[in-house]
């Protein structure tokens, strides 16, 4: 039962909600208040500050520098040099003006390069070094279920779009708003004291750049969110088209079509949304500077030019004066509202980095508890456990005591990995409990009771990192290389491995080295086997550890694994009955509850599915077609 479900049974309420008000739900959700735009403007500018201060600070010093020059040159420097020539000022004293805002300009100039080609370069590494950090511990917390929800992935992958670029945007467009504010204010000023009615010229183009650029921001980035599913597409036909994975299926057959005309597909349906929202933001960039250039910029011109030839109730070097601060006020109310819809644009980005980075797990991986003692059981009681509206596992019961060797088979979707993810606490269940050692396990230091289990997952990975780093994953010992070798040998690779010239120091995968070792599906399972053996735990759990092993490596890796067993709780998940006959007990599930409990000996007595799914796989080894030469 989903969460949605649930809430609606505990208020008595079902939920009848149609296609529209679902799709009128997100709309709503993927609105930003005023609000929460200005907060993630300042969540923004702290990140920038935590990771680089200086950036920060150059930023400021950059924008006062740079709107500086636009208010000193116009309204200050402009107006001494018309009224000196207007008044015949002497040449030594216009000089020594010329010399001097030469020299604060040349200061200036110099600190701005200094700031764009190292503060701004050194910080924005910091920066990306930084935020990603963050991006890579949120993502590796987050509980297993995110990644199989594509909204939840759809959101990290909007959150690693370009967030240290788009926070870089920030920090420029933050600090240039800010200072733009007194900027605008002193141009206003000079106009003012030379026409006090000039100055209305620029109210209607405040409201209009407003109005028009929020709304361009917003279908901006409406066409971006209707972009993201067909760029993740881009993403994977690229990776296919570079990576060894899919290379000789390529070769082999028409895939390459299939992922071209994905590409096709993919790109056409960008092109639709870009074409979409490409002629209203046309539209909207076409008259917000309409209204800046021809009501500012013309009317005060109209304006002042009549005043001097009509009413003669202003002078030439005024009307020069006012065509140069005319000018400032165009440039400063333009790059304003740039500011501001680059601040709104990149707050609705930066929202999504917010959301991924403050998501709470319903499953923190950093849980206190109490510490789990030595194993002694491990006990599956009434557990249910639904994923997206589908109950996957049913009324779920069994218990493994300590020295266990138990085998959990089933057909393709019984559940079985399902059970090794609620085990591990990968999910937790939708009802019941599992309970370690008698306690149910969510009373548990999380990173201490997973510490108890060491386990080969059916759809492991293999790093480009040493044999050495693969096999240890992280953890140390002092004994190290001593442990890898023989979980190696265990596994059935240390011969391949050190027929290799750097043995456990070659590099897997040629991604970083072209030296690297490649090997085939089957060598790549031992080596996700080793790492088993190397983890010193009290339980290993084996998911189809043989799945790409032929049938005699297969019988020398399970023969190596019981031997393990001697000293340790196991638990496999298999496909190949052939592989648990030596199991102490066995599970045979269908869809998502046990159906079949023993161990091998009594399933075949039983005479039940376990029976006839041994027998099936028995005649196709044996390539007999009467069940009766089975020897059972």
């Amino acid at each position: 039962m989903s969460a949605e479900n649930e809430e609606n049974k505990e208020t008595g309420t079902q939920n009848n909600s149609g296609p529209e008000e679902k799709r009128k739900k997100k709309k709503n959700k993927d609105k930003l208040s005023f609000r929460r735009t200005v907060e993630n403007n300042i969540f923004a500018m702290k990140l920038s500050a935590k990771y680089s201060r200086a950036m920060v600070v150059a930023g400021l010093l950059f924008a006062i520098f740079g709107y500086f020059e636009w208010v000193y040159f116009d309204g200050i420097f402009m107006r001494k040099i018309i009224e000196a020539l207007d008044n015949d000022a002497p040449f030594r004293s216009v000089m020594t003006f010329i010399i001097f805002t030469g020299a604060l300009f040349f200061i200036i100039n110099l600190y701005e390069k200094y700031a764009d080609n190292v503060i701004f370069p050194l910080g924005a590494v910091k920066l990306y070094g930084g935020i990603y950090k963050e991006l890579f511990a949120k993502a590796k917390n987050v509980e297993l279920r995110c990644y199989e929800d594509s909204d939840f992935y759809d959101k990290y992958t909007m959150a690693m779009d370009g967030a240290d670029e788009k926070i870089l945007m920030i920090v420029r467009s933050f600090w240039e708003f800010l200072v733009s504010i007194p900027a605008l204010i002193a141009v206003f000023y000079f106009m003012f004291d030379i026409d006090h009615y000039a100055v209305l010229f620029i109210i209607s183009p405040l409201i209009g750049n407003f109005i028009f650029g929020n709304y361009k921001q917003k279908y901006e980035y409406k066409r971006y969110q209707a972009q993201v599913p067909n760029n993740k597409v881009h993403n994977y036909v690229n990776r296919m088209m570079y990576l060894p994975d899919g290379a000789k299926e390529m070769r082999l057959s028409n895939v390459f079509e299939l992922l071209r005309k994905q590409y096709k597909s993919a790109t056409k349906k960008n092109v639709k949304a870009a074409v979409k929202y490409a002629f209203a933001n046309c539209m909207l960039s076409f008259w917000r500077i309409t209204f800046t250039f021809t009501i500012i910029f013309e009317g005060v011109l109209l304006y002042a030019i009549y005043r001097v030839l009509v009413s003669h109730t202003i002078t030439l070097a005024q009307l020069a004066i006012m065509t140069s601060l005319m000018v400032a006020m165009t440039w400063i109310l333009i790059r304003a509202f740039e500011n501001i819809m680059n601040l709104i644009k990149n707050g609705i980005f930066i929202n999504n980095l917010r959301t991924f980075l403050e998501y709470e797990e319903k499953i923190p991986q950093d849980q206190k508890g109490e510490m789990p003692g030595e194993f002694e059981s491990l006990e599956f009681r009434n557990v249910c456990f639904s994923y997206k509206d589908e109950e996957t596992i049913k009324d779920l019961s069994f218990k493994i005591d300590k020295g266990d060797i138990v085998a959990l088979v089933g057909h393709n979707g019984a559940g079985k990995t399902t059970i090794i993810k609620l085990l591990l606490r990968f999910y937790d269940p939708t009802s019941g409990e599992i309970l370690l050692n008698g306690r149910n396990i969510k009373e548990y230091d999380l990173r201490a009771y997973r510490r108890l289990f060491a386990t080969t997952f059916q759809d492991f990975a293999i790093f480009a990192m040493t044999i050495k780093e693969n096999v240890l994953m992280g953890r140390h010992y002092e004994n190290e290389d001593e442990i890898v070798r023989r979980s190696l040998r265990r596994a059935g690779i240390l011969d391949k491995v050190e027929a290799l010239p750097k043995g456990v120091d070659t590099v897997m995968t040629k991604e970083f080295d072209e030296n690297g070792a490649v090997f085939s599906g089957g060598q790549h399972q031992k080596l996700a086997v080793a790492r088993t053996f190397a983890k010193e735990s009290p339980v290993k759990i084996f998911d189809e550890p043989s799945s790409a092993l032929d049938p005699i490596a297969e019988y020398e890796l399970f023969k190596n694994i019981m031997k393990e067993g001697r000293d340790h709780t196991m638990v496999f998940i298999s496909h190949r009955l052939s592989s648990v006959k030596n199991c102490d007990k066995v599970f045979m599930l269908e869809k998502g509850t046990i159906i079949e409990r023993g161990s091998h000996r009594e399933l075949i007595d039983a005479r039940g599915k376990y029976a006839k799914m041994y027998i099936r796989q028995a005649m196709n080894y044996l390539a007999v077609e009467d069940e009766k030469e089975v020897i059972l």
